[in-house]
């Protein structure tokens, strides 16, 4: 049957620096597809990945081997055949459970596989052993009691017991160097396993301080989140401000031409102002007149009703006129007082801006 594939998920798979063992190299660049396969005719297990053309993933599952969950989305596991730690990281932590669960699975039965193994050995090593002590007695036996006949009779079985007997011996030394072997290979499994153990130590160290910067990473950045919205907040008043200061400089504009208006308003009034002397002098010239037009009244006095007709029209006259020039006056006050308080408030707005 060969090879077949038993279990298949994906992740994004990750070793570990060969020269730090602390650091996580990735060795694909998306998440692949990571298989368990089991092997019928060695009755093992492996973990293979293919990433194209390359394989990044072939490590055999033995029972010394232990899947570590270091975070709620990655594992970990070491093999001392490749010398390397391999990790894994999945999409969520059900993914991870599942390859977690199926990595002790087959742990299990690479275990329950190396114990049949183990007692199929240590059962054909006993029997060799028992063998090779019975041969010699029964050989033994036959030399000295036997007669010649029966060590004619005997001999086909003696030869049969010596060859079953060099077989077994030789089965016997064949697992007494496969033993050797396999404690030589356990011997460097166990140093690999202790350096392993070290490196995944100092990683789930490393993991550590790792989770203890991202807490600190995490708080800073959440201080400057904290910073940046004051700092946007500070920008809205900013350009609150803005558009105040921009709103009252259009205010000021207004006001500047109001003002122009009104200092016109008020060089029309001084020119009309100015006007008010020559009016005061034909008043006095009038008056003068009036004098010498009574002083004349006692010579003219047949020329009195007429001449009376005339003063009084220019009595009415020089009072009409009087009553426009203190309304005159009045309304020029009035202005001057309106234009002096318009000038403090402008004051008072430019200290103000």
């Amino acid at each position: 049957m060969g090879e077949q594939p038993i279990y298949t998920t994906r992740a994004h798979v990750f070793q570990i620096d060969p020269s730090t063992k602390k650091n996580w190299v990735p060795a694909s660049k998306q998440a692949v597809t990571v298989s368990y396969f089991y092997d019928s005719t060695r009755n093992s297990y492996r973990i293979i990945s293919v990433d194209g053309s390359k394989v990044i993933i072939n490590s055999t599952i033995t029972p010394n081997m232990t899947f570590t969950k270091t975070s709620q989305k990655f594992g970990q596991w070491a093999d001392s055949r490749a010398n390397t730690v391999f990790g894994l990281g999945f999409a969520s932590e059900q993914q991870l459970t599942k390859f977690a669960e199926k990595f002790q699975e087959v742990k299990d039965a690479a275990k329950l596989a190396k114990d049949k193994s183990q007692e199929k050995g240590d059962t054909l090593s006993n029997h060799s052993q028992e063998s090779g002590r019975e041969t010699p007695l029964a050989n033994q036996a036959s030399s000295i009691n036997g007669t010649d006949d029966e060590k004619i009779s005997f001999s086909p079985e003696a030869a049969q017991l010596k060859s079953e007997n060099e077989r077994l011996k030789s089965c016997v030394e064949q697992s007494n160097t496969t033993a050797k072997k396999y404690e030589t290979e356990l011997q460097t499994l166990k140093e690999s396993n202790a350096r392993l153990v070290d490196a995944l130590q100092e990683s789930s160290a490393n993991v550590e301080s790792w989770k203890k910067e991202l807490t600190v990473c995490q708080e800073e950045s959440e201080t400057l989140r904290k910073k940046i919205g004051e700092l946007e907040a500070q920008c809205k008043e900013a350009n609150q401000e803005k558009q105040r200061n921009a709103q009252l400089t259009v205010r000021v504009k207004e006001l500047e031409a109001e003002l122009q208006e009104k200092e016109q308003e008020l060089e029309n009034l001084r020119r009309q102002a100015e006007i008010i002397p020559q009016l005061m002098g034909e008043c006095e010239g009038i008056t003068a007149k009036l004098k010498v037009a009574e002083s004349k009244n006692k010579e003219l006095e047949g020329r009195i009703e007429g001449l009376q007709m005339d003063i009084n029209d220019s009595r009415q006259k020089q009072g009409n006129m009087k009553g426009e020039l203190k309304k005159f006056m009045d309304v020029l006050d009035g202005k001057l007082d309106e234009l002096h308080e318009f000038r403090q408030g402008l004051a008072k707005l430019g200290v103000d801006n």
